[in-house]
């Protein structure tokens, strides 16, 4: 009887084993930041976020797996010509999201490709509009427009792309040399200018000091000469003045008594004193008056005197 019944009881554990495994299959708990598209008989029916979920077994099947994180992706380093036909490689990064689990699943096979591929496209586009010399200064605007047309690209596939960077941007050797060349005499120039600039610099601080030394000079010399004017002008009106003050106090003496009497002495005197000096040893004078008659010469002295009085 039990010989009967052992196919049956053993087609009887496998189903109990399979239905097992199918219900532990239907239980899903979903991680953070994952994402998992389920199917109903081959038909989009649901996603899956974090959490607990059961799946109708037999029915439901998860069919892709998608990670929400931002993914950092390797851009292969590529050829690219310049606006000056220079030939140049570049590779970077590429960050982007998916943000619409569903359209990275079914708008596109492989999404991660494709947005390399396009950056690498893109990345062409934008080294052939600029010389080589901007390549080098312009990353800022490169990684933003690589990163504008990407991300309007890749909107139908559910994907955002964040930022894009640039990694290398390599020449060739010859442009090499001929770059190091030309930035080398660049730098020799600017030294040179700079130079120039210098002493221009120190030939305009030396005329200015030359000139404000000859300034200040001539404003001391100018102030000299003011002061010893002003000095000479005291001095004549201090001689005009004490000659003025003598002349009358003369005049009053003479008006005096006996005043007259003592003026011609004093003339006589002065005359005396004048006539020694007038000759030199070996040295001759001819004067129009006769020197030995001083009482001539006296007397017309008091004439002159009492004539002004």
């Amino acid at each position: 009887m039990i010989t009967t019944f052992a196919p049956l009881l053993f087609l009887l554990a496998i189903c109990a084993i399979v239905f097992v495994f199918t219900l532990i299959r239907s239980v899903r708990v979903v991680p953070n930041r994952t994402a998992l598209i389920v199917e109903r008989l081959g038909r989009y029916n649901r996603t899956l976020e974090a959490g607990f979920h059961i799946l109708f077994p037999f029915l439901d099947k998860v069919r892709y797996r998608q990670t929400l994180k931002e993914q950092a992706v390797d851009v292969p380093a590529q050829d690219c010509f310049t606006k000056d036909n220079v030939q140049v490689k570049v590779d970077g990064v590429l960050y982007m999201q998916v943000v619409d689990p569903k359209k990275a699943s079914y708008g596109i096979t492989n999404y991660s490709y494709a947005t390399v591929l396009l950056a690498q496209t893109t990345m062409r586009s934008v080294i052939g509009v600029l010389e080589l010399d901007n390549t080098f200064e312009a990353r800022e605007q490169i990684n933003a427009a690589v990163v504008k047309a990407v991300d309007e690209a890749s909107d139908p596939w559910g994907v955002k792309v964040t930022r894009y960077e640039i990694q290398n941007i390599r020449v060739s050797d010859s442009i090499m040399d001929a770059m190091e060349a030309q930035m080398k005499a660049e730098r020799e120039k600017r030294a040179e200018i700079a130079r120039s600039i210098g002493e221009m610099e120190t030939k305009i601080n030396l005329s200015k000091a030359a000139y404000e030394e000859a300034v200040n000079l001539s404003e001391g010399q100018k102030q000299r000469m003011i002061n010893e004017a002003e000095g000479e002008a005291s001095e004549i009106v201090a001689v005009a003045r004490a000659t003025a003050e003598g002349i009358v106090r003369v005049a009053s003496s003479v008006a005096m008594p006996g005043g007259e009497n003592a003026a011609n002495l004093r003339i006589s005197e002065t005359w005396i004193e004048a006539m020694g000096g007038i000759a030199k040893n070996g040295s001759k004078v001819l004067l129009s008056a006769d020197l030995t008659d001083i009482q001539t010469m006296t007397f017309k002295a008091s004439e002159m005197i009492q004539g002004k009085q």
